[in-house]
């Protein structure tokens, strides 16, 4: 099949329109959340009081695209230290009403106002005085109009051509919902420890991971005094099985290391009655417990340390625990 030039300008012709439909899509959205930051006022402030002022959990809800991003926006407070759940409005009037109770905050979603799925949340919410935040495009709506406060989004068009389908408002809900959540995570100062708390799993919770979760402590480390024989060192290493041993004083201070390697440099027919302290490799490297375990393994691979494939963790020189890097690469640390 011959493509000739008309059929190669075509293709590009619609190629163009393509990225001219993307691209105006993207600049509405963004010009809708300028407008929305811009709107931001004391109303947000309540929201926050309300929430941190809840003895129970968020429940948020939502119909249709609506409620896809509530699922999302209770996701993200739940992961960043606020208890969050999404209740389904159709679900909520045969039953999950009693998911709901007087010490939770309820957030409705709604770009009209008036989807009448939520007016059974609505009312429960009325009836037993708990506090109802609404995210809303129409402040004289019902949904506005009945809720403790209301976060009104700014007025500005749909991206698809047709102005119908929930687009810029879906993107304003969300992102409102993003603001909630990091204005929360700072309010109470959650930590980045409290963040892997919530998400153990995947690399988001390798990277995360500290020292103090993978180290070997107590009995486990292979430890001896500098008065040690080395036979007795070398029982150390074997039975410990990580290649090497720490080396401390009357004070249990870590002075030093044996390795594979300060065994070979010593080799003789003496070495067997050497004290520990005289084939040592004083001032060894060590890591904090509180460390990421991504630096600790970094420390090992440094240029400079090559062959290095344990650490001992130490705090105020004092061994706390031995990290090898089949630790960090079984965790998935990279």
């Amino acid at each position: 099949m011959t493509v000739t030039s008309d059929s190669k300008q075509s293709a590009s012709n619609t190629d163009q329109n393509d990225l001219d439909a993307a691209r105006r899509v993207l600049q509405i959205e963004a010009d809708a959340l300028v407008q929305l930051k811009d709107g931001l006022n004391g109303d947000f402030i309540k929201a926050l009081d309300l929430i941190s002022d809840a003895k129970g959990r968020v429940v948020v809800s939502g119909m249709g695209k609506s409620g896809h991003i509530g699922k999302k926006i209770a996701a993200t407070l739940a992961s960043t230290g606020t208890p969050s759940h999404f209740v389904h409005p159709g679900e909520a009037s045969h039953g999950d009403l009693g998911m709901i109770t007087p010490d939770d905050v309820v957030m409705c979603l709604s770009n009209s106002g008036g989807t009448k799925e939520l007016s059974d949340i609505i009312a429960y919410t009325r009836r037993f005085n708990i506090p109802l935040i609404a995210i809303v495009g129409r402040e004289d709506s019902t949904l506005a109009r009945q809720s403790d406060v209301a976060l009104i989004l700014p007025d500005a068009p749909e991206a698809c051509s047709i102005g119908l389908a929930p687009t810029t408002s879906t993107t304003l809900t969300l992102a409102l919902g993003d603001a909630l959540a990091v204005a929360l995570l700072e309010r109470q100062g959650f930590s980045a420890d409290q963040f892997h708390v919530f998400h153990p799993g995947g690399k988001l919770g390798s990277s995360l991971i500290r020292v103090r979760d993978l180290m070997h402590d107590g009995d486990t480390m292979p430890l001896i005094s500098e008065d040690a024989t080395m036979e007795a060192a070398l029982l150390e290493m074997t039975t410990k099985g990580f290649g090497c041993v720490g080396i401390t004083n009357n004070s249990g201070d870590l002075l030093g290391i044996i390795t594979d390697g300060d065994i070979r440099r010593h080799m003789g027919a003496d070495l067997l009655t050497k004290r520990a302290g005289d084939v040592m490799t004083t001032n060894p490297q060590t890591i904090a417990p509180a460390s990421l375990a991504a630096e600790a393994l970094a420390q090992m691979n440094r240029t400079g340390f090559n062959g290095i494939t344990c650490l001992f963790v130490a705090e105020n020189g004092k061994p706390l625990g031995v990290l090898s890097v089949h630790d960090c690469l079984r965790a998935g640390v990279m």
